[in-house]
């Protein structure tokens, strides 16, 4: 992955309907998304020139922008083309996308009906969410401090911005003592998910995933869950207490980012990836990569 700044970059980012160099996609300091976190995004992955259900996730940007009030100005169709444009204006054929859209800076302050509502696409090589040395043996994760918020606290539906800066506060917590993550649990103290993917527990051959009533019932959770099942392997959605940790052999990570990842540690407790992880971990990267016949969500 390159060690390169985002904003000093070759390249070409989509932005407002055309493409820019990239350098110069830029938006104002007084910007309403920067102060007041106005923003919804999506994180998509390129396999072999085909973005995973980019459908899917253009539609869950405009319904994001919904949630937060505002209406992206390009439809679905217009997004999906943008999307295979930008990755092609950029001479890649695997990597990861972000298309974001965003209040301006016409007004500021909490009040924001008078702002533009801004858009873009970039796309760029990125390997893998977490160290590949990490990945192969399970990742190691800790417990965050803050939990995910209740559904009458904040627009939980949405893939909004404004909802991933306790992620980003609980993560770097993590890594500075040494962990790769953080098990973030919900307002109920059930488990959640990580800072940035969804998480999968495994006992007694079945799979157990907290129910999403709180958060992103995420594109690749949907996809393993749907892979699992066509294996006949028991896929249980509940609510899962911190205290049932011990009784699990296997947890894994999900996510257009971190895609399948074993987890080996989660605080004081142990886990080794075993053929349920492995095998879904196979299956999800040559279903994705058009080696293995697509799941429908």
């Amino acid at each position: 992955m390159s060690l390169l700044p985002y904003d000093d970059r070759d390249g070409w980012i989509w932005l407002d309907g055309e493409f820019v160099p990239w350098r110069e996609a830029k938006v104002h300091v007084l910007t309403h998304a920067l102060h007041y976190a106005s923003a919804v995004f999506e994180g998509a992955r390129m396999y072999n020139g085909t973005i995973y259900k980019l459908q899917e996730h253009s539609e869950r940007l405009r319904r994001s922008a919904n949630i937060l009030d505002f209406e992206v100005p390009y439809s679905v169709e217009e997004l999906n083309r943008a999307s295979k444009e930008t990755a092609a204006k950029m001479g890649l054929e695997n990597c990861y996308l972000r298309p974001i859209a965003w209040r301006g800076p016409e007004a500021i302050g909490v009040s924001a009906q008078a702002t533009k509502i801004h858009t873009c696409i970039a796309a760029w090589d990125w390997p893998s969410y977490f160290k590949p040395e990490e990945r192969a043996k399970g990742i190691r994760l800790t417990r965050a401090r803050y939990s995910r918020p209740a559904p009458f606290t904040a627009p939980t539906e949405s893939k909004a911005a404004g909802l991933y800066m306790i992620c980003t506060i609980s993560k770097h917590v993590a890594e500075k003592e040494g962990y790769a993550d953080a098990l973030m649990l919900d307002w109920r103290g059930y488990v959640a998910e990580s800072t940035g993917a969804n998480i999968f527990l495994v006992r007694d051959g079945a799979i157990h995933t907290p129910t999403p009533d709180c958060f992103l019932n995420g594109l690749t959770r949907q996809s393993v869950i749907a892979l699992a099942k066509r294996k006949g392997v028991e896929v249980i959605e509940r609510h899962i207490h911190p205290d049932e940790l011990a009784t699990f052999n296997e947890v894994f990570l999900t996510g257009s980012a971190a895609e399948v990842t074993p987890v080996s540690e989660i605080a004081e407790h142990r886990f080794k990836p075993g053929n349920i992880t492995l095998d879904l971990m196979e299956e999800y990267s040559q279903m994705v990569r058009g080696e293995l016949e697509p799941v429908a969500l």
